[in-house]
């Protein structure tokens, strides 16, 4: 993924953010905090980005986020049920008006025949619209996956805004 393309995303999304008078946080599981990274890359993105939570473990999901210990064995980590608490968790755990939380497996190893590499689910909660939770399937190596995460994280958040 080139860096660029998701520096200009980030900006154009903390623009965006900053217009509003919203603040955004994060929480990350497979992407390890790369999405809080490549946002704290912009300058002055203090005014739009609130916080980051780092939820790699099921322990760290459910005592950061209170994601319920019932939802991870029903459902798995890599579920949208999951991100969706994640995603309420993140909110109530900050000062943030919108949040975005993604989980998934990033590889080489992990995957299985319901949930193979490079599957991943995203939500976003925050304002009127509710939890809206998505899952998407991407190609490639581990490092390809993650940066395809950020990407469509950032869109996905962009259009959540605009629409």
């Amino acid at each position: 993924m080139n860096q660029q393309v998701l520096y200009d995303l980030s900006q154009k999304l903390g623009a965006l953010l900053q217009h509003r008078s919203l603040m955004l946080a994060t929480a990350e599981s497979c992407t390890g905090g790369y999405i809080a990274q490549i946002i704290t890359a912009v300058a002055n993105s203090s005014q739009w980005f609130e916080r980051g939570f780092v939820t790699y473990s099921n322990e760290a999901k459910i005592e950061m986020l209170g994601v319920q210990a019932d939802t991870l064995i029903v459902h798995g980590a890599v579920s949208g049920s999951v991100v969706a608490e994640m995603a309420v968790g993140a909110l109530k755990q900050s000062c943030a008006h919108i949040s975005v939380a993604v989980s998934g497996i990033a590889g080489p190893s992990g995957g299985s025949v319901d949930k193979p590499v490079g599957t991943v689910y995203f939500a976003i909660a925050g304002g009127e619209k509710g939890v809206k939770v998505y899952n998407k399937h991407f190609p490639g190596e581990r490092q390809a996956v993650r940066g395809a995460c950020v990407e469509f994280a950032l869109r996905q958040l962009y259009d959540y805004l605009s629409n």
